[in-house]
């Protein structure tokens, strides 16, 4: 097995060597910098495109190396190396599969870094609706037979973009299928992994999209592997995708100026994923079983189990997960997210031999859930299917040229239905836009909308939400 880590040997091999620095950055191996010390030990690694650390927009050496590990860890035709996170691997797959004009088929339920790729680009949209899950009270996938209807009505489409797993850790049990009737009408499927960088660990846990044919898979490396925030993996596997095409808006897109702190930390998330052993996922997947049998025990606490085994939600009847979410930080324990209904758990990706204070963690829960049934409940509007039953697909009304060229006005969001909406807003967490630009506003979007700000939930993008007022086409 492969176990070498070249970029962070070659950073640890330069920093022994003693080097002056008459180079960026201008912190002088953290000599210049007043931040706390180990703020500072961090910063002699934080270096520049020096002889025998290689350069990430035309890499020949360690970082080669790397990349070609990382390919090889997930059986990828070439990876690639994200120091702007998922969101630059989302804008470069958009920007290498559509032009201006060009119709994209998308599921509804994407991040925002897709809607914006798409705007970017000038693409247009054809938006295809998630099923609604009633046990874990969430937007999923698209139907099989949905995404067929729209990549039947819309045959010119230059690429189809999945989100799989959702940010719930709910997988789709179409995909497979959906991408091999998407590869029949010779259309590329673009698959945002973002919460799936561990999937390939072992098999224990979900298969990758990269296992069922997918053309390009973009994932967080941060959110699940131990790698720092920010870094991500952009895998290709596809005779569909231009390879060129992707290195050449990558090297456009991200920053001339990457960070090799974040580098290493990829490199050495490869590196932990590529030693994730059969008995690493089983060690991890028994301390979950017997962590969530504790759980279970505290009265009132409801755990949900989903697809993804290293997440979990909770719930407490009678309480919004923003109120669960506001006693676990009272008793120092940080969720994901909360949502109108629960709070979403992350947990850690252990390998066997690892200890996580999890008995602990289950004694301030249960303080948390004392301290939250000593407040009085409140009316809760629980998610259903009801206020999420939405035409399975549907286009934009206006194209983003004739958004920025068309009158605006602000309206009550309540008087709104049916009209278009001018501007996108996005419930943040998790980044999935409620509504879009060009958008028709539907009763299902304003229900949606009453219900997040009913229960605090926090927003994103052109608003004036604290004065119930929404942008709008004149």
């Amino acid at each position: 097995m492969q176990k070498k880590k070249p970029i962070v040997e070659g950073l640890e091999r330069f920093r022994r060597q003693q080097n002056i620095s008459f180079h960026v950055p201008g912190h002088k191996h953290g000599e210049l910098s007043h931040l706390p010390q180990a703020f500072k030990d961090v910063m002699r690694y934080d270096v520049t495109e020096l002889s025998g650390l290689d350069d990430l927009h035309h890499p020949e050496e360690m970082i080669l190396e790397a990349e070609n590990l990382l390919a090889d860890t997930y059986g990828a035709m070439k990876s690639f190396f994200l120091v702007g996170g998922s969101t630059v691997g989302n804008l470069a797959m958009i920007y290498a599969t559509c032009k201006k004009g060009d119709t994209i088929i998308v599921q509804r339920n994407a991040h925002k870094s897709i809607f914006h790729a798409i705007e970017l680009v000038g693409a247009k949209p054809v938006f295809v609706s998630p099923q609604w899950d009633e046990r874990t009270l969430t937007a999923t996938h698209v139907s099989y037979k949905d995404l067929k209807d729209a990549v039947d009505d819309y045959q010119e489409a230059r690429a189809v973009v999945l989100t799989y797993p959702t940010y719930y850790g709910m997988t789709s049990k179409d995909i497979q299928q959906q991408i091999a009737y998407c590869h029949e009408k010779g259309i590329p499927v673009l698959v945002d992994e973002a919460h799936g960088a561990h999937f390939s660990a072992c098999t224990l846990f979900q298969p990758s999209a990269l296992t069922f044919g997918a053309d390009v898979v973009v994932q967080s490396a941060h959110k699940t592997l131990p790698a720092m925030t920010m870094a991500s993996f952009m895998h290709v596997n596809s005779n569909l995708i231009d390879v060129d095409k992707i290195n050449h808006y990558l090297r456009m897109l991200q920053s001339s100026s990457p960070s090799y702190l974040l580098l290493a930390s990829l490199d050495d998330a490869r590196y932990y994923i590529q030693t994730y052993m059969e008995s690493d996922g089983a060690y991890i997947i028994e301390k979950r079983n017997q962590w969530i049998e504790a759980l279970r025990a505290i009265g009132s606490l409801e755990v949900i189990e989903v697809d993804d085994p290293i997440k979990l939600l909770l719930r407490v009847d009678g309480y919004s997960g923003f109120h669960l979410q506001e006693a676990l930080e009272a008793k120092h324990v940080y969720a994901e997210l909360a949502d109108a209904n629960q709070v979403l758990l992350v947990l850690p990706l252990l390998k066997q031999g690892h200890n996580y204070p999890f008995a602990e963690i289950r004694v301030r829960i249960k303080d948390a859930i004392t301290l939250l049934l000593s407040t009085p409940k409140a009316e809760i509007i629980t998610a259903s299917q009801t206020a999420y039953n939405f035409v399975a697909i549907t286009e934009p009304a206006y194209t983003f040229d004739e958004i920025e060229k068309a009158k605006k006005e602000w309206l009550p969001y309540m008087r709104t239905m049916g009209r278009i909406s001018a501007s996108m807003i996005i419930p943040y967490p998790p980044g999935i836009p409620l509504l879009v630009p060009g958008e028709k506003i539907t009763v299902a979007k304003l229900s949606q909308l009453e219900e997040l700000l009913a229960t605090g939930a926090t927003f994103q993008g052109n608003h004036r939400l604290e004065e119930k007022m929404i942008e709008i086409i004149k």
